[in-house]
């Protein structure tokens, strides 16, 4: 499957289930509050396939950007009057009913980003160990060197390296200077901090500004793949699992070095001489590099592909373990995404930082291609910020009615029609203008990348 309609059909499985969850929490809680649910539709618009049971309509709209459950609400019957007197009808019910109903979607988002941590955390999430390989830009100004080990970053320990390059992306979208400790290969700690207030205003997730962080995994062995047929490595000998000793003399030590080092020599004299390790033996070799243009560049190439990384790290725990680890992530995200809003709200961090739906596609394909622990935490991850965004005291979004029914609550009597359309008015326009500020990035990151 293509990386296009991958990411379209990820982005569809993604919205089914965390949508279906949603609404669906919603709708228990109207039921246990005795109101009448005419419609529980995933997706909007003319539905295209729908059934009924228990007085409900459950139906697949034909537009899959989101889904709403649909009340017995005098305000939107033929005859007003006649609804409100039916039994079920969602605004005859008390104002606390009504903030219960409210709420349980965002809290049934919740629930589920703990169910999912706690499935990703017993299943297993394979990742690296956090050791860097040669820094570059504010890394090496910071003092950083390769082989270093991460150990913590801003004072929260870190056992992975998506972890830690999680926390120095989040400091990064802050232009936050942060504490790193780091242990070198021979086991000695020390503390270094990285200058992030120098970096350019952006977004964390820019090319730019990953070059000017300037760190990096290890680098790979230089160790072979595979080798592609009827190329100078083919036809010079090499083999898969040849591990690379020398490359005209010139020790080697990953496979970075044995490209810069292929290009210097073979610019000399194309025919290289090659010490690998193959089953415990040294053997030599001396094919004859060729000059290739793919993607709009020419090099000197062997026609190797190295092997992987092994991932050397997996975050794992028992069924009883991950119980509280999945309640400490979940508290762990909640803070990072409430410390950001706030961030930006205030003005600490750049709107850039704002993704709408074509990033969430394309990290829904990356994350299920990594396999189910990886998709089970970018599920849990976009359900807390679906919950997280519900609760937001905006118009139109549940923590919009979650207000408009407190403050009924407080003051004994519904709030004025016309300041019911006021603010839905205000909703509107603010959740518009956020999707279209978060598209615009996403469409400038898509061109400027």
């Amino acid at each position: 499957m293509s990386e296009f309609f991958g990411s379209i059909f990820w982005l569809a499985v993604t919205l089914g289930v965390l949508v279906t969850f949603h609404e669906f929490g919603h709708y228990w809680v109207a039921r246990r509050c005795g109101v009448r649910v005419l419609r529980f539709s995933i997706g909007f618009g003319q539905p295209i396939a729908s059934f009924r049971r228990d007085g409900t309509e459950w139906a697949i709209g034909a537009i899959p950007l989101g889904g709403y459950v649909k009340f017995l609400d005098q305000r939107e019957a033929d005859d007003p009057v006649t609804a409100a007197r039916e039994p079920g009808e969602f605004y005859s019910k008390p104002p606390w009913q009504r903030i219960a109903i409210a709420a349980a979607g965002p809290a049934f988002n919740i629930l589920f980003t703990i169910a999912a941590f706690w499935a990703m955390f017993v299943i297993g999430r394979p990742d690296y160990q956090p050791v860097i390989g040669p820094p570059k830009g504010l890394a090496a100004e910071a003092g950083l060197a390769a082989g270093d080990r991460l150990l913590a970053v801003g004072g929260e320990k870190v056992d992975s390296m998506s972890n830690a390059m999680q926390a120095i992306y989040e400091a990064a979208a802050l232009h936050r200077d942060t504490a790193i400790e780091v242990a070198d290969a021979r086991g000695q700690s020390r503390a270094v901090t990285l200058a992030l207030s120098k970096l350019p205003p952006g977004a964390p997730d820019s090319a730019a500004v990953y070059e000017k962080i300037g760190i990096s995994g290890a680098p790979l062995a230089p160790v072979v793949g595979q080798v592609e047929a009827d190329t100078p490595a083919a036809r010079g000998g090499l083999e898969s699992g040849d591990r690379i000793l020398s490359l005209n003399g010139q020790t080697v030590v990953d496979a970075p070095q044995v490209s810069r080092l292929l290009s210097e020599e073979a610019a000399k004299n194309p025919r290289i001489s090659l010490l690998v390790e193959r089953e415990g033996k040294q053997v030599a070799l001396t094919p004859t590099a060729e000059q290739r243009t793919r993607n709009g560049q020419t090099r000197w190439m062997l026609g190797v592909a190295w092997q992987e990384r092994t991932r050397d790290a997996v975050e794992h725990f028992g069924p009883l373990a991950a119980v509280p680890a999945a309640f400490a992530e979940t508290w762990r995200q909640t803070a990072s995404m409430l410390g950001m809003i706030k961030s930006m709200v205030v003005g600490e961090a750049s709107t850039r930082n704002l993704s709408s739906v074509i990033s969430i596609a394309q990290v829904a394909n990356a994350s299920a291609n990594e396999g189910l622990a990886w998709f089970l935490s970018f599920l849990a991850v976009i359900s807390l910020s679906l919950g997280i965004l519900n609760l937001l005291p905006i118009p139109i979004l549940d923590g919009g009615h979650i207000v408009m029914y407190l403050a009924e609550w407080i003051k004994g009597s519904p709030v004025s029609e016309r300041t019911l359309i006021a603010g839905q008015y205000v909703g509107l326009a603010l959740l518009v203008s956020l999707m279209s500020l978060a598209f615009f990035n996403d469409i400038v990151r898509l061109v400027t990348s």
